[in-house]
């Protein structure tokens, strides 16, 4: 059965008349959940998976980790419309995910839940939960993020043909977590003459190495604070 409150909070989204839409309370979720954080990422027309609503002291984080490795449960649900549930993520074996989940450990989070976002075969993006002590959501909780993550997968659709996404229903003011690298991603494939793949490779690899989030790595060769060459080294 439904949470009442998420079914108060399922009704304000699917039937809200006022200006823009309702607000998406995400802290709310969590606790209905008994989750730690959650992160709502968005991946219109098969893009990248771009974190726009966060809530919890490691969302950002888990998703940062994510980006840099290039893998992971909230991108394999948002590419692959898999359902994902890690109630205990040292129980994994690391061969989905290679270094991944050690990382994610290293961050505190022990149980990573990703639930897709999807209309028919149209990916839309991942809502995705975690804890900081290993265990598996009720059966309750699990039908409540599902019920939940159908309906953020409508106003997704409302979200993508927005046109403009500063003011778009689900994304966050001031604007796009991950919209940085993007930037960097293209300056920095503009500058060597390479491919925004590969420049996004160069960037991940620079952040992994360095043992940093992306977005810092990202800033640092927006503000022409690092170079990275054609070798791939880096220069301040």
């Amino acid at each position: 059965m439904t949470h009442p409150v998420m079914a108060a909070y399922l009704r304000a989204l699917s039937s809200h008349t006022g200006p823009g839409t309702a607000p998406l309370p995400l802290a709310a979720f969590a606790r209905v959940l008994g989750l730690d954080g959650l992160g709502l990422l968005l991946s219109p027309s098969d893009g990248p998976a771009e974190l726009v609503q966060s809530c919890g002291e490691h969302t950002v984080a888990l998703e940062d980790l994510q980006q840099v490795h290039g893998q992971g449960p909230s991108l394999d649900a948002a590419h692959q419309g898999t359902l994902l549930l890690l109630p205990d993520v040292s129980a994994f074996t690391g061969e989905r995910w290679p270094g991944l989940l050690a990382a994610v450990q290293d961050l505190g989070v022990h149980a990573v839940f990703a639930f897709p976002l999807r209309i028919g075969v149209i990916g839309l993006g991942v809502l995705t939960g975690h804890r900081v002590r290993p265990g598996p959501m009720s059966s309750d909780a699990l039908a409540d993020a599902v019920g939940l993550a159908d309906t953020l997968a409508q106003l997704a659709i409302a979200t993508a043909a927005h046109a403009d996404p500063a003011r778009a229903p689900l994304v966050d003011d001031p604007g796009l977590h991950f919209a940085e690298v993007h930037q960097a991603t293209g300056m920095l494939a503009a500058q060597l003459g390479i491919p925004c793949g590969q420049a996004l490779v160069r960037l991940r690899a620079h952040a992994f190495g360095e043992d940093k989030p992306l977005v810092e790595i990202a800033r640092d060769v927006l503000g022409h604070r690092l170079y990275l060459d054609d070798n791939g080294d880096a220069h301040s």
